[in-house]
């Protein structure tokens, strides 16, 4: 081997194990959430609601959610990414379970209602928890591999979408359907939870400004910069949350489509996301998190723009195809980024999270008010107007420069860094270390 030459890392099968392990349960816990959500007509049709009384119900989800998201940072620290998981995971099966069998069975709003809250609770609590686990992975990995998880969740949002449209087709009742669905999700959760990797007591801060600085959710809130990440994880929230909410509806009542249409634009803006997610990690490591989001944030700005104004809807149709890509990669490096540093990885994603999920209950009402007054699809040029001024926050998800990785194989290196010679800095701000083979130097970002 030449002196020049760097020996790539070998990765230990445990991080393998836990990368698949992780994988697993984001997909799974999109199966979950999407099952409730496809089956929500015949929800309302059992019984008997009117779209606002509707609208209330479906309230206890996002409002478990919420209440979840700050308190899910102490649990991972105190309990562990796998404990977190597993037991939040049984709470919300418990909630998909309890609320199909009111529905299907008794009629019962109240049930249905305590049900959704429970679902909306355990899912929030996981999503701090497995998103800490996978930022732990990917820090062992020693590269790019958070959107390509999130990617997995979308895959489990299309796989309880199509058996719920699968289980509407064909009459099976709801409590059965989601009572099955609650079991597929703690069979394969609780097994592959045991395979993240061990957790270990919270280290010393490695902050240069001491180690005193407070590691908990309290401290969290006060940092400029996670404010800023979770600025910047609402407004992505909004871009995502609109399309999924309203673009079907936008292309019909704006473009004149049919229903079918409006449902393939909806398809199309998933799909997108979905390949954004898988293949995004590639652009990551070549050219680092703060040069590609602000890439995406323009491209999915534009995507929005043309989804509205272009004149035939195939053309529409197009912008939805840029607008999916450039909105995939910004809720996963978001909060990539509030784990930079794993001693303080929990109580960041907590509040990261909490910031961002306000969008699911704040966009929905403001677009429609926004479509009373110019029309649901001109109501969604609401999205590049809030992207563009989002692109002054994107810097603040470049890495602290006390932020050091893992060491994967005897060194370490960035997350999605290269070793090149000279040590030189990469675009966006990512120190890139110079190392032979089994020395533990890593360089800073900052």
């Amino acid at each position: 081997m030449s002196a020049g030459t760097v020996r790539p890392p070998v990765v230990p099968r445990q991080v393998l194990t836990a990368r698949t392990a992780v994988a697993v349960v984001f997909g799974l816990n999109g199966l979950a959430v999407a099952s409730w959500f496809a089956r929500v007509p015949a929800a309302r049709d059992a019984l008997g609601l009117t779209p606002g009384r509707l609208g209330l119900l479906l309230l206890a989800l996002s409002a478990g959610a919420l209440l979840a998201l700050p308190s899910a940072g102490i649990l991972a620290q105190r309990l562990g990414t796998a404990r977190t998981v597993g037991t939040a995971t049984g709470v919300a099966a418990l909630g998909l379970a309890l609320a199909g069998v009111a529905t299907g069975s008794w009629q019962a709003i109240p049930a249905v209602a305590v049900g959704l809250f429970a679902l909306g609770y355990g899912s929030g609590t996981c999503e701090v928890a497995m998103n800490v686990e996978a930022a732990a992975v990917e820090r062992r990995l020693g590269r790019t591999v958070m959107p390509r998880f999130h990617a997995a969740w979308s895959l489990g949002t299309v796989a309880g979408a199509i058996v719920g449209a699968g289980s509407a087709r064909f009459g099976v009742p709801i409590g059965l359907h989601l009572g099955l669905a609650a079991v597929a999700m703690l069979a394969g959760t609780l097994p592959a939870v045991r395979l993240f990797l061990p957790d270990r007591a919270t280290p010393p801060s490695r902050s240069r400004s001491g180690p005193t600085r407070g590691t908990g959710t309290l401290a969290a809130w006060r940092e400029p910069r996670t404010l800023l990440i979770g600025l910047l994880l609402l407004v992505m929230a909004f871009t995502e949350g609109t399309a999924n909410d309203w673009l079907a509806l936008a292309f019909v009542d704006g473009h004149r489509v049919s229903d079918a249409v409006g449902a393939l634009a909806f398809g199309v803006f998933v799909a997108a996301m979905t390949v954004g997610r898988t293949a995004g990690t590639i652009a990551l490591d070549r050219w680092g998190r703060v040069p590609v989001l602000l890439g995406t944030l323009v491209l999915a700005a534009f995507g929005a723009t043309v989804a509205v104004l272009a004149g035939p809807w195939q053309l529409a149709m197009a912008g939805v195809l840029l607008w999916g890509l450039g909105t995939s990669l910004g809720f996963p490096l978001g909060m990539s980024a509030a784990a930079d540093q794993e001693d303080r990885a929990a109580a960041r994603v907590s509040v990261v999270a909490a910031i961002g999920y306000t969008a699911f209950l704040a966009g929905p009402p403001l677009v429609g008010l926004l479509g009373d007054r110019v029309g649901s699809l001109r109501a969604l040029l609401v999205v590049p107007l809030l992207l563009l001024p989002a692109l002054l926050l994107v810097p603040a998800t470049r890495p602290p420069a006390d932020a050091r990785p893992e060491p994967v194989g005897g060194r370490s290196e960035p997350v999605g860094g290269r070793s090149e010679p000279g040590g030189r800095s990469e675009p966006g701000g990512r120190s890139v270390p110079v190392s032979s083979p089994g020395d533990p130097t890593a360089g800073g970002a900052g």
